[in-house]
């Protein structure tokens, strides 16, 4: 049996219906932008491998720092010890986010993050006696397949057959300016029950790369900021360069309370997950009463290989020539915008920093399930380019080591696929 085939005995993969997965490709090895498979050939991994490789594969620094780390600590219970790489790591980021951020909780993935992050707004009300139990978020949110990611995300085929055992979320559209008005009217009238307000800030990724303004986010918050309603910002996706600012924060006038990270944390290394929270957030579970405790925790806590894998990222993520890179991979994105928008076959071409993204005119209506994406798929994956279209929207996520050329022979090969459809 072949890699493939021994795959398929025993492998049951995410997001995928296995009776129909003929297409399972082993990959053996992985450099800068490229994945090779065990027949020698290469793709272009022109997503991040789902949005967490920030510097290309394999990349030898991280892999040096981490193998370092490997021969000297691997593990060790967080609660009632610590070590180096995590505090470092805490101190390093807490420089370059929000100011207001002051506290880093770890766990494992995105998903766990927001359950943390959804964890601290409620019993952040509890432990007051304050009975805030509901939350606000945004319809097409995607925050996670956890159950509490889940409920505060939006209502979907996804979700459908755990429908009734969601907690209950208040759904609001995404703010506009023509919107905001309502919104705040809306919000208004139930933010005595509201705890927080979970969003992702200007791009709902999985929903299909939905776009919006800054300074629309920027005024909803500071209405919710008026409110007391605690925010949260799930940076899951959008955190790390991939809005062409270190974070989605960076376009923004207001702070949120509590932050999430994953997915680029670690350059796409080892899962992690980070909550970071303010300190007003951290003192309301400071007491002599053990049952105001965070009752959370995950047995990979602040993993020291992961924590090495995060700092050796951001280190990369902070020269200058990773952030020139970012740079170049927006610049060329806003070209390749002039260009999409005038294919008769395209629609809605949306872009924010590196992330770009268009529509594919079809009969069927804009969905996930939309039939083109499997052919889309099929056709970019034989000319060697990992693209992994969401129903029949396309997008465009690179490594920051994806260079001029391998951009523009992506943006040749799209045209191309586009005339032939």
């Amino acid at each position: 049996m072949n890699l493939s085939e021994r795959d398929r005995a025993v492998n049951w993969h995410p997001y995928t219906q296995m009776k129909t997965a003929h297409d399972i490709i082993p990959i053996v090895r992985g450099e800068g932008i490229y994945l090779f498979d065990d027949k020698g050939n290469k793709y272009m991994d022109a997503v991040s491998s789902w949005w967490v490789t920030l510097h290309g594969h394999a990349h030898p620094h991280i892999a040096k720092r981490v193998s370092e780390q490997l021969h000297t600590l691997e593990q060790v219970i967080f609660a009632g010890f610590t070590h180096e790489p995590a505090v470092q790591l805490s101190e390093n980021l807490l420089k370059i986010i929000p100011e207001n951020q002051k506290k880093v909780f770890y766990s494992d993935n995105g998903s766990t993050a927001v359950e943390v992050a959804l964890k601290m707004c409620i019993q952040y009300a509890h432990n007051q006696n304050h009975k805030k139990t509901k939350i606000l978020a945004l319809n097409n949110a995607y925050h996670g397949d956890t159950f509490g990611a889940m409920s505060v995300s939006g209502r979907s085929a996804w979700t459908q057959p755990f429908g009734e055992m969601l907690f209950e979320v208040v759904f609001i559209d995404v703010p506009t300016a023509k919107n905001l008005k309502g919104l705040k009217e809306y919000i208004q009238n139930i933010s005595e029950e509201i705890a927080c307000f979970i969003y992702e800030p200007l791009i709902q990724g999985a929903a299909g790369m939905l776009m919006y303004q800054p300074e629309d986010l920027s005024e909803l918050m500071k209405f919710c900021r008026e409110q007391k309603i605690l925010m949260i910002q799930d940076e899951v996706f959008t955190g790390f360069g991939r809005t062409g600012k270190l974070f989605a924060a960076d376009h923004l006038s207001e702070q949120p309370d509590i932050m999430c990270f994953s997915k680029g944390l670690t350059g796409g290394t080892i899962p992690m997950g980070i909550t970071s929270c303010s300190q007003e957030i951290f003192d309301a579970f400071l007491s002599d009463d053990q049952y105001k405790t965070l009752f959370h925790g995950h047995s990979f806590t602040a993993n020291p290989l992961a924590c090495i894998a995060a700092l050796a990222s951001m280190e990369l993520l902070l020269k200058k020539d990773t952030l020139q890179c970012i740079d170049l991979i927006a610049k060329k994105h806003a070209e390749f915008v002039t260009i999409l928008e005038r294919h008769p076959k395209v629609e809605k071409v949306r872009q924010t920093g590196t992330i770009l993204a268009w529509e594919i005119i079809s009969s069927q209506k804009t969905s996930y399930f939309n039939d083109i994406g499997k052919l889309l798929y099929k056709e970019f994956m034989k000319r060697g380019i990992i693209l992994r279209p969401l129903g029949n929207v396309m997008y465009l996520v690179p490594p920051y080591c994806t260079t001029a050329e391998e951009l523009n022979l992506i943006y040749r090969h799209i045209i191309e696929v586009l005339d032939c459809f």
